[in-house]
């Protein structure tokens, strides 16, 4: 992998992590357009994916220290709540981590499963959008704005997301919003369920050995990470207002075409 092409990757992974159209999907499409191998190890993945999550960290810098600081006054507050129920929205994602992930990193080179997962994320944003609206004047009495079982129906949707195509936010999100979840609670309460699994992913990856028995260069590493964290910043803090406008119905008709496009093309 070129030190360009590094660059490109990772400005693709910072603006479509936070932005409900796939990630993982854009980044596979994006490989085959600049010739780099579909196929081999995650490390490039894994690495831009914690650098989204550090700019996850930075845009929720206050929330995220306010939760620590409940937290260590050791009794059961908001804050140990709301780290509770994240830690429910996690279970099912390590869960797919632990037993499914040599399975999953097999569709990564599959096109076929990235337009069809794109497609689905384009009903799943269009449905959500639309019960969300019904569902306008409908208060959340649960603590926090979510329930457990709530968060646990998010961490679902993050499960499932590991399919390239589906995409995490798209799918938390939107089925957070189905559950009855306020637009934004869930937006945050997405962002931030996914720094567990994702740091938790690159920890592995550095003990397993996986980032020193990589194919990927320092350099690309390096700039990948820059160019996603620094497109991340602003991914992010757009994602947050586009959900309160109730906007997901124009991210639903984008992956419905990139869905589309990506089916004919490996049919002809």
């Amino acid at each position: 992998m070129s030190w360009l092409q590094a660059l490109i990757l990772g400005i693709v992974q910072g603006l479509t992590e936070f932005l409900p159209v796939s990630s993982s999907g854009h980044l596979a499409i994006f490989k085959e357009l600049l010739g780099v191998e579909a196929g081999g190890d995650l490390v490039f993945e894994v690495t831009v994916h914690a650098a989204t999550v550090c700019a996850t960290i930075v845009v929720f810098w206050k929330p995220i220290v306010k939760l620590f600081a409940g937290l260590f006054k050791f009794k059961y507050n908001d804050e140990t709540d709301y780290i509770c129920k994240i830690l429910v929205g996690t279970i099912p994602v390590m869960i797919v981590g632990l037993f499914f992930k040599d399975k999953v990193e097999e569709l990564f080179s599959s096109l076929w499963v990235v337009g069809g997962a794109l497609l689905l994320t384009a009903v799943l944003l269009y449905f959500s959008d639309a019960v969300s609206k019904s569902k306008i004047e409908r208060t959340n009495d649960s603590r926090n704005g979510i329930s457990f079982l709530q968060a646990l129906l998010v961490g679902i949707g993050q499960a499932l997301a590991v399919l390239p195509g589906l995409s995490r936010s798209g799918a938390t999100i939107s089925t957070g919003l189905i559950s009855g979840v306020r637009r934004e609670v869930v937006a945050q309460f997405s962002f931030l369920m996914v720094i567990i699994p994702i740091l938790g992913d690159m920890f592995l990856e550095i003990v397993g050995g996986g980032l020193a028995a990589s194919t990927v260069g320092v350099m690309p590493l390096a700039i990948g990470f820059i160019a996603a964290f620094a497109t991340g910043l602003f991914a992010c803090k757009a994602m947050i207002a586009l959900v309160k406008k109730a906007q997901l119905k124009w991210f639903a008709l984008y992956c419905l075409l990139v869905g589309l496009t990506v089916i004919i093309t490996q049919i002809f």
